[in-house]
């Protein structure tokens, strides 16, 4: 039998299938050859690969730090921001705390609180009051004469406070904004910039509430709490007022105290008042302070003063309910001479007119007062009524046109005045020429001139400080007033004393001397205007208002 040889040996047979796989093959890497290419393409053309990530804003960045510091500076002033501070006989407990609109809030529990405008910036002092040190409080019982120094040692107790607390705080906004920080970022570096700026805003608060610091504001307090606790704490309306009077004593008896050592000292040999000069109380805006009178009353008896006379604006806003302030105008022991003030209204006038001693001036009426010639113009303006409106200038030159009117009148009538009364200096200097003096007020401080027809104006400051306006300045309005000495003989003016005393709170005097130019050593003199009216030798047409050498 035959045997049968295997494909691929080598025969005939087994060559064509070895060709038929080669082209099957062949085929098969043409066919590939697009996607080998492709595949040895994208792999040396391929993009790196990359993990996105979300990368914040910077502006948000700083808002969440600037969020993180604040509520880590608030942590720390909650947790450790606050101390227990002895301020005299009590126990306080004193902390900073954020705050929209500043101050201060005194705790005192269980009455209520005080709440003080006392800075604006975004932190607030809170001062709780613990209670009241049984020690302290047994040690001023047992030995009174330390409540006169209780004020001092107050002051001391809450210096040294606020220093101790203002570097509690700082450590405590610090500490808190730098452990949140370290919290939230968990990178130190983040952790100190957020205690960084912590540290910044508080000093930055701290001097923007060093900058708008109001001691004023203990004077406007706003109480919150039980309302039968505000008498207690805010004061009632009987203490403030027998406050107030203790204050108005103790300056009267001030007033007296310093005329009686300027009398003792005055090295004024030049001008010495005879006793038998006539002698003049010049005030004017007292505007309803009550110390007024006291120091009126004061100067007038230390004086020995003949006529007072008011410029006006003793009221503030001429109600009917203000006129029994004033009835002591009956007490104070020399006539009273009163024009009307654009802060006095006709029911005032109309009131004061009645009073026993006054004697009111309007429209040019002349009185003969202690010995002198007066005539006087209410002003036409009525300004606290908003209902009115106001003419200016022009409305007191016309009121001084009726004043020039009546002085031409009395002088051709054989009856010439000696001092013309305005509140107003506009409506005073319209009596130039025609009297040898003009009295007025309205501007709140003093002003001396010789006008061009030779008549002096002299302009008063406020005798009462300002009244409700006394503490609208950086510091209290003085109270002023002048005296003047005339010739009782000519009525001319021999000299003049300025008294000035310290504000609402303030505990000081002043008093000077002045000469008019005419009346100084080695003065030549020279033509001024006369009781009648027509100039004649002996004043001088110059401005005058200096102190004199030696004058206190």
């Amino acid at each position: 039998m035959a045997r049968v040889a295997p494909p691929g040996d080598g025969s005939p047979g087994s060559s064509g299938s070895s060709v038929l796989r080669l082209l099957r093959a062949s085929l098969t890497r043409v066919r590939g050859f697009p996607a080998a290419v492709l595949r040895d393409y994208r792999s040396h053309h391929s993009a790196p690969t990359s993990t996105l990530t979300h990368t914040p804003h910077p502006y948000a960045r700083a808002l969440g730090l600037l969020a993180v510091t604040l509520l880590g500076a608030w942590l720390g002033l909650l947790i450790v921001g606050s101390i227990h501070a002895p301020v005299g006989p009590v126990d306080t407990n004193m902390t900073l705390r954020p705050s929209f609109t500043g101050g201060t809030k005194i705790n005192v529990s269980p009455l209520g609180a005080l709440e003080l405008r006392s800075h604006y910036a975004p932190i607030r002092l809170d001062v709780d009051v613990d209670r009241l040190d049984p020690v302290r409080s047994q040690a001023l019982v047992d030995h009174p004469e330390r409540f006169a120094g209780l004020q001092e040692q107050v002051t001391r107790d809450v210096i040294s406070g606020t220093g101790t607390l203002a570097f509690r705080s700082c450590v405590a906004v610090v500490s808190g904004a730098t452990a949140l920080g370290l919290a939230v970022y968990r990178r130190p570096r983040r952790a100190l910039a957020a205690g960084g700026l912590a540290l910044a805003l508080l000093a930055s608060s701290g001097a923007a509430a060093y900058a708008t610091w109001n001691p004023k504001s203990v004077l406007e307090p706003k109480f919150s709490g039980l309302l039968s606790s505000a008498p207690s704490v805010v004061g009632n309306a009987r203490n403030i007022v027998s406050e107030f009077d203790v204050y108005q004593k103790e300056l009267a008896r001030l007033v007296t105290n310093v005329t009686k050592l300027y009398e003792a000292t005055s090295t004024l040999p030049a001008y010495a008042p005879d006793p038998t000069t006539i002698r003049v109380l010049h005030v004017s805006d007292i505007h309803l302070n009550p110390a007024a009178w006291q120091i009126i009353k004061s100067l007038v008896k230390q004086y020995k003063i003949d006529v007072i006379i008011d410029t006006g604006d003793t009221m503030d806003h001429g109600s009917a309910a203000e006129n029994a302030f004033l009835d002591p105008v009956a007490t104070l022991g020399a006539p009273y001479v009163w024009v009307r003030g654009n802060h006095d209204s006709a029911t005032t006038q109309k009131y004061l007119a009645t009073r026993k001693n006054a004697t009111v001036l309007d429209d040019g009426r002349a009185v003969s007062v202690g010995g002198l010639r007066i005539a006087g113009v209410g002003d036409p303006q009525f300004t606290p009524d908003r209902s009115v409106v106001a003419e200016g200038d022009f409305d007191e030159r016309t009121a001084g046109g009726k004043l020039a009117d009546s002085l031409r009148t009395q002088r051709l009538a054989g009856t010439p005045v000696d001092i013309a009364l305005a509140h107003n200096p506009v409506a005073a200097t319209e009596a130039d020429g025609l009297a040898p003096l003009a009295l007025a007020g309205h501007i709140h401080h003093r002003e001396n001139s010789v006008l061009p027809g030779g008549t002096r104006l002299m302009i008063e400051g406020s005798t009462g400080g300002g009244g409700l306006r006394a503490v609208q300045g950086k510091k209290p309005a003085p109270v002023q007033a002048s005296v003047l000495y005339l010739d009782r003989r000519t009525r001319h003016l021999q000299a003049w004393d300025e008294i000035t005393l310290g504000g609402l709170g303030l505990s000081k005097a002043e008093v000077s001397r002045h000469l008019p130019q005419e009346n100084r050593p080695g003065a030549s003199p020279s033509p001024s205007v006369g009781p009648s009216g027509t100039r004649s030798p002996g004043t001088s047409a110059t401005a005058s208002g200096t102190p004199s050498p030696g004058s206190p």
